[in-house]
């Protein structure tokens, strides 16, 4: 691997290490700040882990950054408590709510949209490096991974917020009295992961001369045979 990339994503590493510890710092609820780590940890050891096997991109690596610094200023404050009104309204004269006519704290709603956004990209070399995925199956599987992700996270959610119950229940399911908060979480993450990969395929499609037989042989049929119940006989039958 070049030096060059080395010496990037180590320095994101020492970064957002300083991030992580800064913002570890008395945190508005600890409970609240250790329950939402719990996945950052986890993510972290496996991007180390698998550093060496499957570096990421200088790309990928910049944008897991950024996500993962959001998500630690929502974990230091609580989601539903960060004080983005406040910082907009020091900086200039009015808040961000008060602008946009909103009521509630919005700032999970830019997390949700963010992690599609920002790791459906990330998602993408991992199927088209591991899986080898081509043409319209480079965009929509790390779409769909995005999708279903997001949905694991809310369930995730409303498990842990049915296991610990009380304030931190209600601190991590954050979802200020709002029914439809999962719902809407999930779409802007979907809405995030679209506009990821809708530039990513303009990009590629302005640079790659074959763009459109990739897309065209993705969509190919391979096998014309079914499968199901007529593989089964094949297996049971040695072949």
């Amino acid at each position: 691997m070049e030096k060059s990339h080395q010496r990037y994503a180590l320095t994101l590493a020492i970064l957002f290490a300083g991030v992580f510890v800064a913002l570890a710092i008395a945190p508005h609820h600890r409970d609240d700040w250790a329950l939402e780590n719990v996945l950052v940890v986890l993510a972290v050891v496996l991007l180390l882990i698998s550093y060496r096997r499957f570096p990421f991109s200088r790309i990928s690596y910049t944008l897991i950054f950024l996500f993962l610094c959001l998500h630690e200023v929502g974990s230091h404050y609580t989601y539903s408590e960060v004080p983005y009104n406040a910082w907009t309204e020091a900086m200039f004269g009015r808040s961000l709510n008060d602008v946009m006519g909103w009521e509630r704290n919005h700032f999970d709603r830019l997390i949700h949209f963010t992690y599609g956004l920002f790791i459906a990209y990330p998602l993408r070399e991992v199927f088209l490096r591991i899986a080898n995925v081509r043409g319209f199956w480079g965009y929509f599987l790390p779409l769909d991974f995005t999708m279903s992700t997001s949905m694991i996270y809310e369930l995730i959610e409303w498990g842990a917020a049915e296991g610990f119950g009380g304030e931190l229940g209600a601190a991590y399911l954050g979802t200020q009295g709002d029914v439809w908060d999962a719902h809407k979480d999930m779409l802007l993450a979907s809405i995030g992961g679209v506009i990821a990969m809708a530039i990513t395929a303009a990009v590629n499609k302005s640079m790659q001369r074959d763009f459109g037989r990739e897309w065209s042989e993705s969509l190919r049929v391979k096998q014309k045979r079914p499968l199901g119940e007529t593989e089964i006989d094949r297996l049971r039958n040695g072949g």
